[in-house]
């Protein structure tokens, strides 16, 4: 079945808003916190208005090779450590506020490490009022004359506005007082918090320009904030339950009709004036979640968001009441978000809630920076990706501001004590790669058709209307003070028909009734003409101002042709300026192109370089290790060939004596059988030599005569010097020993024991040691393959390196073994010939011990040879 083939519920269409490829940047600000101490190290400089130089502390290295690195980053503009309040909201703020009163949209939030003031920007201090503060202070100055009655605007729960009437609004009121527990007191308003006292002084107060008077507006707040990525109402009225308290319910995120997003169920509270507000504000914020930690007393542990809406309607044709459209209603929005700071929780000592917060928190950060990541690279290299705004709270609530139309600007925060030097500049990259994300620019909303001006005629009007009402009153007050005036009549009762008296008083009193009645005729005539004559006058001024309105009909009637023509010149500018911006916009693309690859290009030319270098200092170390290792190989081949120079001198001087003795011998022999009284010499070989008494007297070698040696000559010496192996007891008393005995060997308890004297013993070799002596020795000892120990003495030479330190070449190794005598090595004579014969004795074998009964001492290169006689005494046998 094909995929594309089932039913899917089609989407909602987005609401068809005019193209506006017009984009403008994130603005992103910087504001030091000046030092609290005077002392500290300060590692961020301000250069210029919009320049920033970052210098590294001491004891931080940035790169490799351990050199300090100056780095400098470039904002919108930059505010030092003496910029005031009312500075700092003049340049950030008040554009923001100008925009809500317009209609549009405005994103304003602060961002840096834990401790660098974004609280106080955003809030401010007694005296000392933040951003937030003085934008509702701009807004009621600004819209406060034209503000309609409570509840006339009414919220629904779909982040729309509804239009009441006067009537429906006046109920609404009624209800709602009528529903207070707590009657307000008329002095109730008048108590302020002493912490939010006096935030501006009346010297700051600022008014927006622009405004339309012929509008009816009304403002509405709401706070709510993100704590561990949950989002709470701080404006909801709980009951407090002394015996279970019950915990905040959060909210959900919710996307209205315009595909704008909004915390659904969230309390919007409607203001009329800039305290009333900001004691809103105050009210949720003493709800917020903070806490101490080792960088700051009241660090923030949520992300705070104030959302202030303004609602405005036009005024109907007659400029009276307002005009009952809700598509007419339009709503516009400023968020201030106070995002929590970034922190190490190593930094901070941060434990158990401290720490899940702190993660909570950097996760939500580190989001809304890979948000604006994929963001501007989607812009600046035309690809697709997903926004990950669902991640985060953070990113999901401020998505239509990235995705749609507004401004949005950053103030970033940063304390320039050195502690804080690595993660400034995370937050420096941060507020760098912001800088090239862009967002739409807000469009102007549509004017409503209706002549502009009414509320001002409608007041006119009724100024002049009053004014005519005033008039007439005081005409029909003199009326009836004059038919007040009229005396009153006599009475009239006849008691006799003769009475003359009655009747002529009431012939007079009705003579003086009639006179009055004259004067009232003629009175009631002035003012008839008279108020004919202000008729006449009311009339010809009607007729005038008519004249004067066909008049200016008629100058509205040329003023449309010539805006008619405007129009027609201005679409035909609006085509060629899309032209125009077309081919800039290509021009862009390729200019951004040439700027990548000129970046890349750069950066693969610094990385070759740097590689270039580094294979040079490499091929330097080489070099130099090369030497030493050619010098040392030298060294050691000079000293092995000098060794066997030596040892083939040695061998050939022992061959020559050999030779020279046995010379000698057959001279002796000769010389014997010559002599009288001799045997024969074959005689004398055939019989075995008379056996040699052990015990035979020799005259010792004081009274012996000096042998003569032989004619044979010495060996030629050589170029090379040949170092004679000396005895241990004889080299002991020239050269300095290092006598290396490990804590593990044993003592055997023999004679043949390695006793250096005047050398230095060491369990462990070390530098100084071998610094002081030129000779080394260690004493091995490991077990032989018969079982016994069996020790050895390894020696070397002392050699001082390049580096200036000392290594050791091993040149010889003397090995002791202990042997038990359990039984007798018997070994047969040499100069025993008689092996065919069948009949041998014990006499023609004899023990090791008989064998090595002499033993002859000869130091290498003397000139006593083996042609000498030495004089050995015998071992004494065992009985």
């Amino acid at each position: 079945m094909n995929r594309q083939a089932k039913c899917k519920t089609p989407r909602r269409p987005p609401p068809k808003k005019p193209p506006n490829s017009q984009r403008d940047p994130v603005g992103v600000y910087l504001r030091v916190r000046p030092l609290v101490a005077e002392d500290e190290e300060c590692c961020i400089e301000v250069i210029s208005s919009s320049t920033v130089q970052l210098h590294a502390p001491e004891g931080f290295k940035v790169n490799r090779n351990g050199e300090y690195k100056e780095t400098q980053y470039s904002f919108k503009k930059v505010f030092g450590v003496s910029v005031s309040q009312m500075e700092l909201f003049e340049n950030m703020a008040k554009p923001l506020v100008v925009d809500l009163i317009h209609g549009k949209n405005g994103l304003l939030f602060t961002y840096g490490v834990t401790g660098s003031g974004k609280t106080f920007t955003m809030t401010g201090s007694p005296g000392q009022g933040g951003l937030l503060p003085r934008s509702l202070d701009m807004i009621f100055n600004s819209v406060g004359p034209f503000q309609a009655k409570r509840y006339v605007f009414k919220t629904d729960d779909k982040n729309c506005m509804e239009v009441q009437c006067e009537v429906d609004a006046l109920l609404e009121r009624q209800r709602r007082e009528n529903n207070l527990t707590v009657p307000k007191t008329p002095s109730s308003r008048q108590k302020v918090d002493p912490e939010i006292g006096d935030m501006l002084k009346p010297e700051e107060a600022c008014k927006a320009d622009g405004v339309d008077e012929d509008s009816c507006y009304s403002v509405f707040v709401s706070y709510i904030e993100i704590y561990n990525n949950y989002v709470y109402d701080l404006l909801e009225e709980t009951q407090e339950d002394a015996i279970k308290p019950k915990p905040p319910q959060s909210k959900i995120l919710r996307e209205d009709q315009n595909h704008n997003m909004y915390v659904a169920g969230c309390m919007e509270v409607e203001v009329k004036s800039a305290e009333e507000a900001f004691q809103v504000f105050w009210r949720g914020q003493k709800k917020r979640k903070v806490a101490n930690t080792r960088l700051n007393r009241e660090s923030s542990r949520s992300h705070s968001v104030f959302i202030i809406k303004l609602a405005q309607a036009p005024l109907d044709a007659d400029g009276d009441n307002i005009l009952q459209d809700k598509n007419q209603v339009s709503v516009s929005q400023l968020c201030l978000v106070d995002l929590a700071g970034s922190e190490r929780t190593g930094r901070t000592g941060a434990e158990g809630t401290r720490m899940r917060e702190a993660g909570n928190i950097n996760q939500s950060l580190l989001n809304l920076r890979t948000c604006l990541e994929i963001l501007r690279e989607n812009q600046m290299c035309g690809t697709n990706k997903m926004v990950p705004y669902r991640d985060s709270k953070v990113s999901h609530l401020f998505k239509n501001y990235f995705d749609g139309e507004g401004k949005v600007r950053m103030v970033v925060c940063v304390n320039p004590k050195a502690d804080d030097y690595e993660e400034t500049l995370l937050v420096m990259r941060f507020a760098e790669m912001t800088q090239e994300v862009e967002v739409a620019r807000p469009v102007d909303r549509p004017i409503c058709g209706f002549t502009p001006g009414r509320r001002h005629r409608n007041q006119a009007f009724r100024e002049e209307m009053s004014q005519r009402l005033e008039d007439r009153g005081d005409a029909m007050s003199a009326l009836n003070g004059v038919v007040l005036s009229l005396p009153p009549l006599p009475t009239s009762e006849l008691t006799d028909p003769n009475d003359e008296i009655t009747i002529p008083r009431l012939i007079e009193a009705l003579q003086n009734r009639q006179n009055i009645r004259q004067m009232m005729i003629e009175e009631f005539d002035r003012a008839a003409s008279k108020m004919k004559s202000m008729l006449q006058e009311l009339d010809s001024n009607v007729i005038s101002k008519e004249n004067v309105i066909l008049e200016q009909n008629g100058r509205l009637s040329e003023k449309d042709k010539v805006i008619h023509s405007n129009k027609t010149e201005i679409e035909r500018l609006e085509k060629k300026t899309k032209m125009q911006e077309h081919k800039i916009d290509i021009l862009q693309k390729t200019t951004k192109i040439y700027e990548d690859d000129k970046r890349s290009l750069q950066q693969e030319l610094e990385t070759r370089g740097h590689r270039l270098q580094r294979e040079l200092s490499e091929k330097r170390r080489m070099e130099q290790r090369m030497q030493g290792v050619v010098s040392d190989t030298q060294h050691k081949w000079e000293k092995e060939c000098e060794r066997r120079v030596n040892a083939m001198q040695l061998e050939m001087q022992n061959k020559l004596w050999v030779k020279d003795e046995k010379l000698k011998q057959l001279k002796a022999i000769v010389t014997e059988s010559k002599t009288p009284g001799r045997p024969n010499p074959q005689l004398h070989q055939t019989q075995p030599p008379p056996q040699r008494s052990s015990r035979e007297e020799r005259p010792s070698r004081e009274e012996r005569p000096p042998s003569k040696r032989s004619a044979s000559p010495s060996p030629v010496p050589t170029t090379t010097p040949v170092r004679p192996r000396r005895r241990r007891s004889r080299s002991a008393g020239v050269e300095k020993w290092v006598d290396h005995k490990p804590p593990s060997s044993l003592d055997l308890g023999t004679v043949l024991q390695p006793v250096i004297p005047n050398a230095i013993q060491v369990s462990a070799p070390n530098e100084k040691a071998l610094s002081k002596c030129d000779r080394y020795v260690l004493t091995h000892q490991e077990v032989a393959s018969d079982g016994e120990i069996q020790t050895k003495l390894i020696k070397g030479e002392v050699i001082k390196t390049r580096g200036g330190g000392q290594s050791v070449q091993f040149t010889d190794i003397e090995t002791l073994k202990q042997e038990l005598a359990t039984a007798s090595s018997r070994k047969r004579k040499s100069s025993e010939g008689a092996a065919a014969s069948g009949n041998q004795t014990d006499g023609a074998w004899t023990d090791v011990e008989t064998r090595c009964s002499v033993a002859l001492e000869m130091r290498a290169g003397s000139n006593m040879g083996p042609g000498v006689e030495h004089h050995g005494i015998p071992k004494r046998r065992k009985p």
